[in-house]
């Protein structure tokens, strides 16, 4: 080793615990957020009334929740470990004083309200939307006939939550469930568990950018969802003072009805869907249509396959709906043996609807149906950020996904009674 007269090397027998790697980017983003005014804002606008408060705002709890999805953390438990020692400084940088305890954060989140969240959710629109971009960099899509659009694409998606089966009995107490305040039975599709969560989001597709996210127990209020979605995407538009009409959302089947359809028409902006109403395909207009030569043909970039498009023109889904352009594709049917995912099969034919708002001098059929298909863009985008994390790593503090008292449990106890020990572990400690 060569001596430098120019470095000095101190030690000292006390601990001194080392500053968390994370801790600097906390400090980034906080000074990014005080110098836009956003702090003062939420601690002056952002109100949540409920007993036993006691010195702590709603900022306090920001601040907290800030850190703790910065940190990266496995669970709150090690992240309040880990700022311990450095919890005056880490409030210190919102302005506040001391770090709420865990048990406070738990009360505080179960009795945020409605009006609470809203008042959030508005202050982050006002902000995040035209924070760094301009009209220009927004990006946009524009049809044939020199009209921009935006795209944003809505979609639902459920998260399967795993539960640990528990022992029952007359002699044991009720079974109580964490999972139960978020959860709820629904369809599980392919993923293994017994309940779901549902979240709804709405992406813009030309800046990724994250317009809203919604969630529900179960299979969720999707009718609700959606119209807060779309809430959020007129008030994206009109924040760069562009008119709800320039909003293009694009969704699947499942928001493929009429009532539906009406619900996003009357929001004021235009759509592209798929049907899931195959009654309409008996409707005379489309009868029409389709026995006449296909409006265009299309190669299927997967499977090289040709189908064919009609344009069966504007048509009502229902009685006192407005009018909904229909697209219909069809394909020949694979053999009858081999089931069809999407679609309904007739004779030797598998047909499929799309329903659009846009017309035809703006966007042909082939620009509907590229642009539909073009929502996998949004899949990838979406899958980046799922990270599925098995439920008994948030759920319990232990490494195992057990409850630690019931790692506790002695093995040599009547075993009735090492059942009701273990019971009441899970019951107060588990989901």
């Amino acid at each position: 080793m060569i001596p430098n007269a120019c470095i000095q090397v101190h030690t000292s027998p006390v601990d001194r615990p080392s500053v968390p790697i994370w801790f600097a980017e906390v400090v980034i983003i906080v000074q990014h957020l005080a110098a836009n005014g956003l702090l003062d804002v939420f601690a002056h606008e952002v109100r949540l009334v409920r007993g036993r408060f006691d010195s702590y705002e709603p900022i306090d709890f920001l601040a907290l929740l800030i850190g703790y999805a910065i940190s990266g953390e496995r669970t709150l438990a090690d992240f309040f470990e880990r700022i311990e020692p450095f919890e005056t400084e880490f409030m210190a940088l919102f302005g506040r004083r001391c770090l709420p305890h865990r048990s406070s954060l738990s009360r505080f989140l179960a009795d945020v309200d409605r009006p609470c969240l809203e008042t959030f959710r508005a202050l982050f629109q006002h902000h995040a939307f035209t924070d760094g971009w301009t009209l220009e960099s927004i990006g946009g899509l524009w049809d044939r006939q020199g009209h921009r659009c935006i795209v944003f694409d809505v979609d639902a998606t459920r998260q399967a939550a795993r539960q640990r089966a528990l022992p029952c009995g007359p002699e044991l107490p009720a079974t109580r469930r964490r999972l139960d305040a978020v959860c709820a039975p629904g369809y599980k599709g392919r993923k293994r568990g017994e309940v779901v969560r549902t979240r709804t989001t709405a992406l813009q597709m030309h800046t990724r950018q994250w317009i809203g996210t919604y969630s529900g127990k179960g299979n969720g209020d999707y009718r609700d969802e959606l119209a807060s979605a779309l809430q959020a995407i007129t008030s994206y538009v009109k924040t760069f003072a562009l008119t709800s009409e320039v909003a293009l959302v694009r969704l699947d089947g499942q928001y493929g009805d009429a009532a539906v359809i009406a619900q996003i028409i009357l929001a004021g902006v235009h759509l592209v869907t798929r049907g899931r109403g195959y009654q309409i395909l008996e409707h005379p207009q489309i009868q029409g249509v389709l026995v006449h030569a296909p409006t265009a043909n299309m190669t299927s970039i997967n499977t090289g396959e040709v189908v064919e498009l009609f344009d069966g023109g504007w048509l009502q889904p229902g009685e006192d709906f407005p009018q909904v352009r229909v697209i219909v594709v069809r394909h020949q049917a694979p053999a009858p043996e081999k089931s069809i995912s999407v679609g309904k099969r007739i004779n030797e034919w598998v047909y499929e609807l799309f329903m659009t708002t846009l017309d035809v001098e703006r966007f042909l059929v082939e620009d509907v149906l590229d642009l539909y298909h073009g929502r996998g863009a949004f899949e990838a985008v979406l899958a980046d950020e799922d990270v599925e994390n098995d439920p008994d790593r948030w759920c319990c503090y232990s490494e195992c996904g057990r409850s630690p008292l019931a790692n506790r449990v002695p093995m040599d106890m009547e075993p009735s009674a090492r059942a009701r020990t273990w019971h009441a572990g899970t019951t107060n400690a588990r989901n």
